[in-house]
């Protein structure tokens, strides 16, 4: 704690450090996370009062760097029982910063603001006394005067009549012009450059989000000798939400990214997931880049011990390394090598039974008269399975054996697991300390790492241990529980997934039939939401470790979701290495040559993509109508668009039928049948509890809208946007980025260097379908702003984009929107309705959206 809110300190006072800055990395927290009761609250409570009285930090604390009356420590209980909501975080927070006395000018303004917008008639004096945050604070009463006087000192700048009615009413478009002009009347605001924003913006809830970069600027005005450090201590995290929806914990996250100068600890039973790329679109900030401290199995760069995430209970790498420094010592220097401390603590998982069998260990071999090595202790202790299970009784051993198959159980599951007809014996298993509790997976219990590991690899010499045919029993057993928990939640996506995670890992583990993973894997693609199924040993795989045909299904799922996220040369060459190996049964030969050659699709690969569709359609098996789906699309990107029409015809729903004619007449030019089109798919979806499905195909209707309606289309992206929320649909994201350009073209100066960034991620990803469509929609912006010069370029590229005959088409698009005549060697598709009728509504839609920006 100590060493993180020193180099927090450090960090802050250097000259370089900008409290506005939005782009820099966030190392600013510190969480501490572990199972409910081991003590969170506690240290929590404890952490606040030691920084407010020096007199009460335990004697083993270090003292911090930073002045004591110059800390702001102030903590925030986020139970539910406290009905702490996200105002009174934000409230909270300004009030613990008024014991500095004086007044944060920006945020009191912006907060006013949206005080009096959303308390009309209630002074904020009352909102404090009704709950208890007067007596809770010392300075509480001065926040009303500190407001007061920042409303004051701008009246006053501005010449305005009065203070609160002024400048919050009328005068507050005057203070925002002022602002933007940088006037020297409101010079000591002027450099705080998104003030001006925020007080024009709706003061709502989101706004309000965003305030704390105000307060942010306010504290770094403070003179030098003056300046605080506010210690935010945020507990019971968990009660934010579910990891489904995490609305209120996007919002704590913009307070803590939106305020680097402050420091926050964080204490809950679920280690932060902010580190990973999974969470974007759920959370504002998410990945190692933007919170390097809180990748799991990060060091610290510092002390070289745990990043900034430290789970209570077990103990931490570097808790294992004093305890096993200590342990052995001679003549003040550890015993125990550094690198043997390192594989003790590795194996370890801070389970400290471990440690204290490994140094029984080191001593045993040192008595046998040979230095100890790192290879010694590659291994699991069967003493650990002794003392694990010593006060078990035989039915709480036999559930314990049966659930280390999986790696998360239920207590229904694990009863079933074990064959037994009552739930009592895994219930007690529950209680163990051995058994840890989650609430963000689809069951709740997991066997500690080490403890699994050692009852699945160690030799066990209790009375009753298990045979392998015992063994083999079990996981039968075990993956048949799985299939009777998936049956029963056909439409839970994730006991989906998770039922997968865990049958192939069975199935793989002790040569099982693929028997009911074949069915799971078609729901699982069917949904197209992509969660990732990797197995554990993927490395193996990646160097040709295909040997069974569970390895197969494995690499052809992981291959299938990871094309989200790999360039589409990767997935093609996955899926073609699971064909050759000739693993896979019939069925699901068809889903790898499926997805293969949707792949090649987006590569280019035309010749290969048709081939494999007609392969997957002739077979008449579970993809035949998804394959039909394939070939319409392939008739589209060649331009012949009345066999494309007649093809999506016949599709019905499982060829997602009403998709592929959105995407036969959007390239027409005839938008409003597009747009119908997409709606009726989106709503066709939503009947089916496609997730996936409805969000592709309301970004397509996002896309058509833009062309015709940039007002709706500004509707349409934002449900985009909270469809794709939680999904893995990298191609979607594209179109609707493609679509917010098209909404925005004739208008936005920037439209090119964001299209430029998109193409790029476009380039690197392999989705070379998008790359045209991006081109189109650059021309579309030429052709409104009837830049000649940048159209003909833009034709250029987009004639280079399409030079082997994929849409090819665009390119006469590109021609019909500017009024330009044909060149005599382009290539000419088979339009609908005919050549004329299509240039005239394409060159429609440019010159009504000159209208529309009255150009």
């Amino acid at each position: 704690m100590t060493v993180c809110l020193t180099e927090h300190v450090r960090h802050v006072i250097r000259a370089d450090f900008d409290a506005e800055d939005l782009e820099a990395p966030r190392r600013n927290i510190l969480v501490f996370h572990g199972v409910g009761g081991i003590g969170k609250s506690t240290l929590s409570r404890k952490i606040e009062a030691s920084l407010t009285r020096s007199e009460d930090r335990p004697v083993q604390w270090e003292s911090p760097s930073h002045p004591e009356e110059r800390t702001v420590p102030v903590r925030i209980d986020l139970a539910r029982a406290v009905g702490m909501d996200f105002e009174r975080v934000i409230l909270t927070i300004r009030l613990a910063v008024a014991a500095l006395g004086r007044s944060m000018p920006a945020f009191d303004l912006a907060f006013r603001r949206y005080w009096e917008h959303n308390h009309p008639g209630e002074p904020i004096e009352d909102y404090l006394r009704r709950g208890g945050l007067l007596s809770r604070f010392s300075a509480a009463a001065a926040l009303p005067q500190q407001m007061q006087s920042a409303l004051s000192d701008v009246a006053q700048a501005l010449l305005l009549p009065g203070t609160i009615g002024s400048v919050l009413g009328q005068g507050a478009g005057a203070l925002i012009r002022a602002l933007r002009e940088r006037r020297q009347s409101v010079r000591a605001l002027a450099g705080c450059s998104r003030l001006a924003d925020l007080l024009e913006a709706e003061p709502d809830l989101e706004a309000l989000s965003f305030y704390p970069h105000l307060l942010a600027w306010d504290l770094a005005q403070l003179p030098v000798d003056k300046r605080a450090l506010p210690v935010i201590l945020l507990d019971t995290f968990e009660d934010t939400g579910d990891r489904t929806h995490r609305d209120f914990e996007r919002l704590l996250q913009r307070i803590v990214w939106l305020m680097p100068n402050a420091f926050f600890v964080v204490t809950g039973r679920n280690r932060l997931q902010w580190a990973e790329t999974s969470l974007e679109g759920q959370l504002d900030w998410t990945g190692p880049n933007a919170w390097p401290g809180l990748v799991p199995g990060t060091a610290h760069p510092v002390s070289g011990g745990p990043g900034r995430q430290i789970l209570i209970g077990d103990f931490s790498p570097e808790d294992c390394e004093v305890y096993l420094s200590r342990r052995l010592s001679r003549g003040g220097q550890p015993l125990i090598d550094e690198p043997v401390r390192q594989i003790i603590a590795e194996r370890s998982h801070g389970l400290p039974l471990y440690l204290d069998l490994s140094v029984m260990r080191y001593m045993e071999l040192r008595r046998g008269g040979r230095q100890p090595q790192v290879t010694d202790f590659d291994h699991d202790f069967p003493a650990l399975i002794a003392r694990t299970l010593s006060d078990l009784t035989a039915e709480e051993r036999h559930v314990l054996r049966s659930v280390s198959l999986l790696s998360a159980f239920s207590v229904p599951l694990a009863t079933q697991v074990a064959g037994m007809d009552h739930d009592a014996p895994a219930l007690r298993l529950t209680e163990r300390p051995f058994i840890r509790e989650s609430s963000s997976g689809v069951w709740p219990f997991h066997v500690h790492d080490l403890v699994r590991a050692a009852i699945r690899n160690a030799d066990d010499g209790s009375d009753d241990r298990w045979s392998e045919q015992d063994w083999q029993r079990a996981a039968q057993r075990a993956f048949h529980a799985l299939e009777s928990q998936w049956r029963q939640a056909r439409h839970d996506r994730a006991v989906l997934v998770g039922c997968l995670r865990q049958g192939l890992l069975l199935a793989r583990d002790f040569h099982l039939d693929l028997d009911w993973l074949a069915d799971a894997a078609f729901q699982y693609v069917g949904d197209s939401v992509w969660e990732p199924l990797a197995l554990p040993a993927a490395d193996d795989v990646a160097s040709g470790g295909l040997r069974t045909a569970t390895d197969a299904l494995g690499e052809t799922l992981s291959a299938i979701a990871r094309r989200q996220h790999e360039h589409r040369e990767r997935t093609a060459g996955r899926l073609s290495a699971v064909l050759a190996s000739g693993l896979l049964p019939d069925e699901l030969v068809e889903l790898a040559t499926y997805y293969l050659a949707k792949a090649q699709r987006d590569l280019g690969l035309t010749d290969h993509s048709r081939r494999g569709m007609q392969y997957v359609a002739a077979a008449g098996g579970r993809l035949a109508v998804a394959a039909g789906r394939g070939l319409a699309h392939l008739s589209r990107l060649s331009g012949d668009f009345p066999a494309a029409a007649e093809a999506a015809g016949a599709l019905g729903w499982e060829g997602r039928h009403h998709r592929v004619f959105g995407d036969v007449w959007w390239v027409q030019g005839d938008m409003a049948r597009a747009a119908t089109a997409y709606l009726a798919a989106r709503s066709e979806a939503e009947q089916h509890g496609a997730a996936g499905e409805t969000a592709m195909s309301q970004a397509h209707l996002a896309f058509a809208v833009a062309f015709t309606n940039p007002v709706q289309a500004d509707a349409e992206l934002d449900l985009t946007d909270r469809l794709l929320s939680g999904l893995s649909l990298r191609s979607t994201e594209m179109t609707a980025r493609i679509a917010a350009l098209v909404r925005d073209a004739g208008s936005a100066t920037d439209l090119p260097d964001r299209a430029a960034v998109l193409l790029a991620e476009i380039d690197v990803s392999g989705v070379s379908y998008a790359a045209p469509k991006l081109q189109l929609a650059l021309c579309f912006h030429h052709a409104v702003l009837d830049t000649r010069e940048e159209l003909a370029a833009g034709i250029s590229r987009l004639r280079e984009r399409t030079r082997s005959g994929d849409y090819a088409y665009y390119v006469e698009i590109a021609h019909f929107m500017a009024g330009l005549p044909l060149p005599t060697d382009t290539a000419r598709a088979r339009w609908i309705d005919g050549e004329e009728r299509t240039r005239e509504r394409w060159r429609g839609i440019v010159t009504t959206r000159r209208d529309h920006l009255g150009t």
